[in-house]
């Protein structure tokens, strides 16, 4: 609710100017995303770091599907102690050191509601132990083996295994770049072919307009492609209306290979990427 209303602020006020005359263009906005990329520290965790393209917890099905969202977690059995670190190894045979979360941490994250909330006794998902232990995961720089803590619950069929690696400690992309963005415009790509992009985007529109004509854009860096949308001038200054959110999708064709450039948008300023995974670019659930 918080993210729909913030899309169609930002869409009113773009469609109120979208010449640049009153606010960004798309190519300030693209070469604010590629400095912030470079400058901030993001490139450098994007490719030396820990940017998981996966989920962070593993289960069988029978477990999957015993799960109720609406339940709590809570520990109901004596847990180990966690190493003092740990090391991620990729395939290429490259590691890093890690420090790794408590056995607690790792089930809380498995929770959509608060560690101090109560629940009924029939409602709860009861942890009795943990063990420190591996899982195979996809990140930015390929395949890795990334310790993990295997979680067993008395009212399970099997057990959860979640990745250890204490994200906020090591830091993420979303440290890097920082608060101060507007929601995505562009939520998602597939390549299909080494020149051009699908790109599925979201924006917000006054009820009772019609939906405006967007264009999607692209500016091409050797290491970035920045992606967004360019609205049509709506005329000078903005005028509070409800607004309606609305969905699309669009082809790009890019000048030069897509390669192994990273797909940025321009107001988020993050990788495409991460909306696709929740932990990809920040620490928290998994």
């Amino acid at each position: 609710m918080v993210r729909l209303a913030a899309i169609l602020l930002a869409a009113v006020l773009l469609l109120s100017d979208s010449s640049g005359m009153l606010g960004p263009t798309f190519e300030e906005n693209a070469a604010q995303a590629v400095s912030t990329w470079r400058t901030s520290g993001a490139a450098k965790i994007w490719r030396k770091g820990f940017v998981p393209l996966e989920d962070l917890s593993t289960m069988s099905r029978k477990v999957s599907e015993r799960i109720n969202t609406e339940y709590g977690w809570v520990v109901a059995g004596p847990l180990p102690a966690p190493p003092v670190g740990a090391q991620i190894r990729w395939d290429d045979g490259s590691t890093m050191r890690v420090p790794v979360i408590r056995p607690r941490e790792a089930l809380m994250a498995l929770s959509s509601w608060p560690e101090n909330y109560t629940f009924p006794d029939d409602e709860e998902y009861k942890l009795i132990g943990a063990t420190f232990t591996t899982m195979r995961l996809k990140t930015t720089r390929g395949m890795a083996t990334v310790p993990a803590w295997r979680l067993y619950f008395s009212n399970l069929p099997g057990p959860i295994d979640h990745v250890a690696v204490d994200q906020k400690a090591i830091g993420t992309i979303e440290d890097a770049v920082g608060d101060d963005r507007l929601p995505a415009d562009v939520t998602d790509f597939e390549v299909l072919d080494e020149h051009t992009l699908l790109v599925k985007y979201e924006y917000g529109f006054c009820v009772g307009s019609e939906p405006p004509d967007v264009t999607l854009r692209a500016n091409e860096k050797p290491d970035v492609v920045v992606l967004g949308l360019q609205f049509p001038f709506q005329g000078y200054g903005t005028v509070p209306c409800a607004g309606v959110g609305d969905f699309g999708q669009g082809v790009v064709r890019l000048d030069q290979p897509l390669g192994d450039r990273v797909v940025l948008d321009q107001t988020s300023r993050l990788p495409v990427l991460c909306r696709r995974t929740q932990n990809t670019c920040h620490a928290g659930h998994g």
